[in-house]
Formats: structure tokens, sequence, C-alpha cells
């Protein structure tokens, strides 16, 4: 429990300056960028005169200096006002609480999944290195890394939905279907079916890389020879020593794809027209809403930066040595 707290407390005091930059190189960006969402807002609506446009621009505080909204922004996200969404005329802060939730339960279960199938595989291939299983799954997990997600998501569309007919095309679940309860999440479990598994199986494959290499190295150590001539079973040697170490670099890669599990799920919501925090990001680039696409980064930061402490959190409750040296 110390040693968490102490990790807990190192990523709070690193994860300030952390956001401020990632607030700012944002702003900075989106600053050089041409256009803003009054010019989207009057083409969506056929044009208008430079009367309108100005109005526009002070109502929505666009005519400020640069130097003055980002003040201005940096005020309010201490007060977590996210500011208002112009193209959707609400708050972003309320737009993200709405979307938020539908791409956490996909990354959640693509997570859950590829990484318990990927470690899984990847100790069944690592536990004999060099054998037929290992060679066979180590060519699937490379044929899989290689196929675009996206690609994956419209031939799983095109072959269940489509052409046979056993799970929906897209949606979150059934619209207006009145289910509630277990039915309920039946009727979503089944809309996340190929999401879940277009998003997750590229990651399922890494992810048996990484464990099926890691376990191939420690297999080399001194400790799992010395394990070997105590007379342990090789069923006891894989599950209580290899594979508990392997697992390391295999929680930190879990770390490490977080963000870009999080950047999938922009093509694979779109693919499936799921309502969620990813498409939500598409639908602020194309109406050039720089409030709510800083919401959606701020956001993303936050959450990158919460699941990473998480793992850290992981790591040193497999690694006693993970936090014990640090300062108090």
């Amino acid at each position: 429990m110390k040693r968490s707290m102490k990790l807990i407390r190192r990523r709070a005091l690193t994860a300030i300056p952390v956001l401020l930059i990632v607030v700012v190189m944002t702003f900075l960006l989106m600053e050089n960028a041409s256009g803003d969402a009054v010019d989207a807002y009057l083409l969506s609506i056929g044009g208008g005169d430079a009367k309108v446009a100005a109005t526009l621009r002070q109502q929505y505080g666009l005519d400020q200096s640069a130097l003055a909204r980002l003040w201005l922004y940096l005020t309010s996200l201490a007060r977590l006002d996210l500011g208002w969404s112009v193209a959707f005329n609400r708050p972003v802060l309320s737009l993200i609480i709405e979307r938020l939730p539908n791409t956490l339960l996909l990354m959640g279960s693509a997570t859950a999944f590829a990484f318990g199938l990927g470690s899984a595989l990847g100790i069944i291939a690592g536990a004999r290195p060099g054998s037929l299983r290992d060679r066979g799954l180590s060519l699937l997990s490379l044929i899989l890394y290689a196929i675009p997600s996206f690609w994956l998501g419209l031939v799983f569309s095109l072959v269940f939905a489509v052409q046979l007919r056993w799970l929906p095309t897209s949606g979150l679940e059934t619209i207006a279907s009145g289910k509630t309860g277990l039915a309920r999440a039946t009727d979503i479990a089944t809309h996340l079916l190929l999401p879940v598994g277009a998003l997750a199986l590229i990651y399922m494959a890494l992810y048996l890389r990484v464990m099926r290499s890691s376990m191939a190295e420690i297999w080399q150590l001194d400790f799992v020879a010395f394990a070997q001539s105590k007379g342990l079973s090789r069923h006891r040697i894989v599950w209580r020593h290899v594979a508990r170490n392997a697992l390391l670099p295999l929680v930190t890669m879990l770390g490490l794809q977080s963000a870009a599990m999080l950047g999938g799920s922009v093509v694979i919501e779109s693919i499936f027209a799921i309502p969620g925090f990813g498409r939500l990001a598409q639908e602020a680039v194309t109406g050039r809403d720089a409030p709510l696409l800083m919401g959606i980064i701020v956001v993303s930061a936050v959450m990158v930066i919460a699941i990473n402490l998480l793992v850290d959190l992981a790591y040193a409750a497999l690694d006693p040595r993970v936090g014990a040296s640090e300062p108090s």
C-alpha cells in the first residue's frame, strides 16, 4: 500500500505539467489551422456575408487574441469547464459524458479480450519455444498484426452481418427496442461482437508475440535452471516462474497501447456507427469545433495518464522492487 501511494503521488505531480503541455501544444496547432467553426457553419448553410461572420465570431469569442483565448481556456479548465460546443450548441462536458461510456465499454471489452487471449496464447507458444505450436501461433500473430483494423472491421461486417446475417451491422443497441435488464445487455453485447473483434484481434496478436518473446528469454535465465534442478514439473515452472516474470513487459505494453487503441476506436466507431468518443472527435474535426476538439484531447490525455497509473500499480504488484526505492 505504501509503494502504491508513492506511485500515485508521483503520477499526480507529473500529470499537471503534462496536461498543461498537451493543452498549450494543441491550442497552438489548432490556432495555425485554416478555418474555424464559423467558416464550417456558414459553409453548411450555404454561405453568409462578412457582417454575419464577424457577429458570430464575436459571439463565440473568436475575435479575441490567441493569448487571451488561451488564458480564458486555462482558467475555465481549472474550474472543470471545458467550454461550449459550437457545432452541437451544447456544453462540451455534457457531450463527452454522454459519449465516453460507449467508448469505454468498447475499449474495455477489446482490451480485456486482447490481453487475456493474447497472454494465454503467448504462454502456450512460449512454453516450448521452437515447437510446432510455437511456430504456428507466431505465424498467426504476424498475419493478424499485418491486417489493418478498419479492413478487418469491413470484412467482419460484410461476412457476418451482410451475407450470413448473424449479427447487426451498426449501432450500439437496437433503436427503440424497449429492452431492459438482461435482454438489453444481451442486445448490446451482440452489437459489440464485431467492433470488439476487429479492434481486439490486432492487439491480441501483439500481446501474443510480446509474451512469447519474453518467455523465450526467461527460459535462458539461471533461476529457471535452478527450478528445473529441484525437480519441479514443467507445468509449475511455466506458470509459477516463467509466465509470471514474462507478464512484466506485457503489462508495460498494455499501458503503451492504451493511447493507440483509443485512436483506433475512431475508425471502428465510424465503420460500425457507434456513437462514442472517437466518432465525436471525427464530428468535431469535420465541424471545425475547436472547443469540442480541445475537450476531447484533454479528456483523452487524462484517460491515458489514468491507464498508465493503473499499469504502474499492476507492475508494482507483480514486481516488489517497483516503487520501493522512491523517496517518501
